[in-house]
């Protein structure tokens, strides 16, 4: 099978093997979405009822660079927009709003609106593992009886789920690491859920001191980060990713409750471009194996994705509705913030359908010669790149509305924002 040129990935948790899917950092190591807590109805930071649409736009921007990152596996990308900083920030902010009510239903709702989709993705590759002749109990990696215990973890996330490093051929269909690259994502929920359940907690800290809660991660990313201090296994995984973005969870709670508003504007950017070249300094001096990915450095990420976070919620205009010049993506935003936990629990999976689609190409009767199929080897990555999108949107249809269940909404299909045409032309 010629799978193409395909590159590496995104970690940070987000990194990963062959097709850029992340991994667990006892391997080396979801992001970012894509991703991706789920998008309750907020308030406007105007105080205005309604989605904030700025949010929004970067709650997008985020999804479409994680899936991006995963599938060309570009480190810059890392620098360029720290995606699940982003992500974590807009979930924490959402939180602090949220807690508002009775903190236990707060916590019961978060957990319930993660869970079915999670349960869906897990029923899908769990069957594809098993199918694939993997058995948990005698997987040398994992312990016998505790690595059958661990796959709860693939019912509630409370740490990392186990699945087979390699799986199959090389040559099969899927290459043989797709089970880690599929089930990789799945520390960002680790991740999310270990600060909903933080949160009230750390909301309390927050209002009774404010500065000192907010810069604590990165004290901690410090000390876990670097070496310092060594947390062993996956629950030294769980403590750093919790540290890494720690900060920029806090960093919601600082917009909704109005603290950033109330920095100057030239300090709060002046302060945050110093902490951002102390990260991209340390990252010089501590690269990883895929060179400036951040992912793989954890004291640089935490300090990039802190002040990238502050620059953004700073200039936040709290848009009611899109400028005209982004008008056009209304619909889509909408869909991809409607569907955030299902863009990002599948594109992994995603990434890879795309291969065995695409090789399908190499047996047309014009791909014969040499020359045709030299460019398709050379492009391969922007097919896949233009292939998965379909099948996203696909899978938004067949398995998106399980959010909407989860939410205890009525279940759409394709739910962009569009309003449904009424009277006869509805009944039609």
């Amino acid at each position: 099978m010629n799978q193409g040129p395909i590159t590496g990935a995104e970690t940070g948790p987000e990194r990963t093997p062959a097709f850029g899917v992340p991994r667990q950092r006892t391997a080396g190591v979801l992001p970012e979405p894509a991703a991706a807590a789920p998008a309750p109805q907020p308030v406007a930071a105007s105080g205005k009822p309604g989605r904030d649409r700025y949010l929004d736009l970067l709650r997008s921007i985020a999804l479409v660079r994680v899936v991006v990152y995963h599938l060309f596996g570009w480190a810059w990308l890392t620098v360029l927009f720290p995606s699940m900083g982003v992500m974590f920030a807009l979930a924490g902010s959402l939180m602090a709003r949220s807690l508002k009510r009775p903190a236990a239903g707060v916590i019961r709702s978060r957990i319930r609106r993660l869970l079915p989709p999670l349960w869906a993705f897990s029923a899908v590759a769990l069957t594809m593992m098993f199918a694939a002749g993997w058995n948990p109990a005698k997987d040398p990696d994992l312990g016998g009886t505790w690595g059958v215990v661990e796959l709860f973890d693939y019912v509630v996330p409370f740490g990392a789920p186990p699945f087979p490093w390699h799986l199959g051929s090389r040559s099969g269909l899927l290459e043989d690491t797709w089970p880690a690259q599929a089930a990789g994502v799945l520390w960002y929920l680790r991740a999310y859920l270990w600060f909903v359940l933080a949160s009230p907690l750390l909301l309390w800290a927050f209002r009774r001191a404010p500065w000192p809660t907010l810069f604590a991660p990165l004290a901690l990313t410090a000390v876990v980060g670097t070496g310092v201090v060594k947390i062993p296994g996956e629950t030294g995984n769980a403590v750093t990713d919790f540290a890494v973005y720690g900060g920029c969870w806090v960093l919601g709670f600082a917009h909704h409750e109005g603290l950033l508003s109330r920095i100057p504007r030239y300090m709060a950017i002046s302060c945050s471009s110093l902490l951002m070249a102390f990260g991209l300094w340390w990252a010089s001096g501590h690269k990883g194996p895929d060179g400036w990915d951040l992912n793989d450095i954890p004291l640089a990420q935490a300090a990039w994705s802190f002040g990238f976070v502050v620059i953004l919620l700073q200039y936040s205009p709290s848009w009611q509705e899109l400028p005209r010049p982004l008008a056009r993506w209304d619909k889509l935003i909408t869909l991809s913030n409607n569907r955030a936990v299902t863009i990002y629990l599948w594109h992994n999976l995603l990434i890879l359908a795309t291969v065995p689609i695409i090789d399908l190409a190499y047996d047309l009767p014009f791909m014969e010669g040499k020359q045709a199929s030299s460019i398709l080897d050379t492009t391969y990555n922007l097919w896949m790149f233009v292939l998965v999108w379909p099948l996203i949107g696909l899978m938004i249809l067949t398995t998106g509305w399980i959010e909407d269940i989860a939410a205890k909404r009525k279940p759409r299909l394709w739910p962009n924002g569009r309003k449904p045409k009424s009277g006869h032309a509805a009944r039609g």
